[in-house]
């Protein structure tokens, strides 16, 4: 630090930089300045409490330095102000030096010395003849004291107040926490390491304050992403900072051509979950790079922003304060695809859907344990029947490699374990990608949204055992029958349309024997739904029963019955031109509420 002599009469004028690194206080303490008037310019206080205001720590230090310097009356020191207050454009223009003009003012009027760390500032007070103190930076202050803590194995580094410096150390996905010194850090150490850190973001042009508030700040230096913490924020004062370890093009991942394709082809509302350090912003990386090299326009949502990434991919973060704001800014730029890191907060999601449904392809990166979790956190944050056309592929990445992919699609169905025809609803589908195994469904129930897992590899084990005994009863009826399961306990056993009359049985009673035998539903539908040729008919009631009427001509023909052109069931025509479907039969309940509905039924002779 080096120092030129001030005047006899001992005033100063401290600019906004010499108070914010607490220059003055610490020249008190080691007895380099006494007996002196500072004399602190309304516009320098000003714009520290817009700096506050705007959740910047530098604000909060700056305040805090001013009073400190107030204890010091023992010591002879006198703390003023002066001048007016700045106007709101003169703070608005305090980056373009406005305030540094009304600071350099106060000086010439109080005939006294101006301190600053500001060389530019010290050098136009100088051309204008007035005293400067210029308070040099230490050596140590250009040199990135964090980088000590750190080797080529090193992917984060966590120092707290009074306990020994930690790193972990290994490789993507296998890390292990280790102590790197038996020194516990003291108050003194992280006051040290956080004014470095703090000064290189504001001095260096590859560096970022990301985020600074009373208590936390997050800093961009390099490739390093640094968390400061202190009081009231955290109890003891802490800095963690994180550093990627490789950088991996998507062939270094252990990716099927399957996988590949999709991602090439077809994937765009993509979802990246792993733990902490298993690798999914790496991840995120690579298919970042992969889509920007195969000729598409890709741009990064980031808060903070910490992807490393070529510079033809535009780095956005929060646009005022909002996510939302950004997206505006993005839906102008027309990227092919938008890298959401990280998708955590509600409006996260909502972007993160809306630019999806504006026609953007979107990979987004959760943090979750399991790749189902990270779906989970999309069902209340969108509405269900959207969530297909958000997301179609979820990866799950572990110890640095893929280790699961689903794939969602929508359906209207029976939801598995339920049996009845009537409780069809959009259900989504999560399968395994590689495999193509139902795992888990999402629809509504009642008034909830529900997740529920389904043991599809069980059921097809009972299932293939129930259908061995289902197949063996039908070849009574049909030498090669085809059974398929459509829920727990119903089946759509398909034969040969001439033989369907002698499964069905008069009345429905041969096939109801069946059912009571087997202890499930049947269906019996044609292996081959050919319609054949439209007849006229007409619907009565007689009794107990529905009948379909039709001309004496068709008796003995076999009749396929379709509603709203989806097959109902086939039966042969009577002696009388009639076939009998009793009111209180599955069926006939059926038809009675599709004629009540006015649905549309047909009849075709096959």
């Amino acid at each position: 630090m080096e120092e030129r002599q001030d005047k006899d009469n001992k005033k100063i004028v401290p600019d906004t930089s010499i108070l914010i690194d607490k220059k003055l206080s610490e020249m008190v303490e080691e007895g380099k300045l006494n007996d002196t008037d500072i004399i602190v310019p309304e516009a320098v206080v000003d714009e520290l409490q817009a700096q506050a205001n705007r959740g910047r720590e530098t604000g909060f230090e700056g305040l805090d330095e001013i009073k400190k310097l107030r204890t010091f009356e023992d010591e002879g020191i006198k703390v003023s102000h002066t001048g007016r207050r700045p106007t709101e454009e003169e703070i608005k223009l305090a980056s373009k030096g406005r305030i540094d003009a009304l600071i350099k003012d106060h000086v010439d009027e109080e005939d006294a010395v101006l301190y600053t760390e500001d060389y530019v500032q010290s050098q136009v007070a100088e051309a204008e003849g007035l005293d400067v103190v210029f308070i040099e930076q230490e050596e140590n202050e250009d040199k990135f004291l964090l980088e000590d803590f750190f080797d080529e194995s090193t992917m984060s580094v966590h120092l707290v107040e009074g306990c020994k410096p930690k790193a972990k150390r290994g490789s993507p996905g296998s890390f292990e926490l280790q102590e790197i010194s038996q020194e516990q850090l003291s108050k003194e150490n992280l006051e040290e390491l956080s004014r470095n850190i703090i000064d290189m973001a504001r001095k260096k042009d590859d560096a970022e304050v990301e985020m600074s508030k009373k208590g936390a700040e997050i800093i961009q230096f390099r490739d390093y992403r640094i968390v400061i913490a202190k009081p009231p924020f955290s109890l003891r004062r802490e800095i963690t900072a994180v550093r990627p370890l490789v950088k991996l093009t998507l062939d270094d991942y252990s990716l099927t051509e399957k996988l590949r394709k999709r991602l090439e082809n077809k994937a765009e509302g993509i979802l990246i979950a792993g733990n902490p350090g298993s690798g999914k912003t790496t991840f995120a990386q690579s298919l970042a790079e992969f889509y920007s090299s195969n000729g598409n326009i890709v741009k990064t949502l980031e808060s903070p922003r910490d992807l490393d990434v070529s510079k033809d991919i535009t780095q956005y973060t929060q646009l005022e304060g909002r996510m939302d704001n950004s997206a505006d800014v993005l839906l102008l730029v027309r990227p092919d695809y938008t890298i959401y890191d990280e998708v955590r907060k509600g409006y996260d999601f909502s972007t993160f859907a809306d630019l999806r449904l504006a026609g953007t392809g979107m990979v987004g990166v959760v943090h979750a344990s399991d790749p189902i979790d990270a779906v989970q956190r999309f069902v209340g944050r969108t509405e269900l029947g959207m969530i297909p056309h958000v997301l179609d592929t979820v990866i799950h990445i572990d110890a640095g490699d893929v280790a699961k992919v689903y794939s969602l699609t929508m359906k209207v169905k029976v939801p598995s374990g339920m049996q009845e025809q009537d409780l069809a609803r959009p259900v989504i589908d999560i399968r395994d990608f590689e495999t193509g195994a139902l795992e888990y469904e999402i629809y509504t129930y009642g008034e909830e949204n529900i997740v529920v897992p389904v043991q599809e590899t069980e059921e097809k084990g009972i299932h293939n055992l129930a259908k061995d005994k289902i197949i063996d009863e039908l070849k009574r009826f049909d030498d090669n029958p085809d059974v398929e399961f459509i829920s727990e306990d119903r089946i759509a056993a398909k034969v040969d349309n001439d033989n369907i009359p002698h499964l069905i049985g008069r009345n429905g009673k041969t096939v109801e024997k069946l059912e009571n035998k087997l202890g499930v539903n049947i269906d019996v539908e044609p292996k081959t739904k050919t319609t054949g040729e439209k007849i006229e008919f007409e619907i009565g009631e007689t009794g107990a029963y529905v009948t379909f009427n039709f001309d004496d001509n068709y008796s003995g023909e076999n009749a396929n019955i379709y509603i709203e052109k989806e097959y109902f069931f086939t039966a042969t025509v009577g002696k009388g031109g009639e076939i009998k479907l009793t009111k209180n039969s599955e069926l006939g309940e059926k038809l009675v509420r599709a004629i009540a509905n006015n649905k549309e039924i047909e009849v075709y002779i096959s």
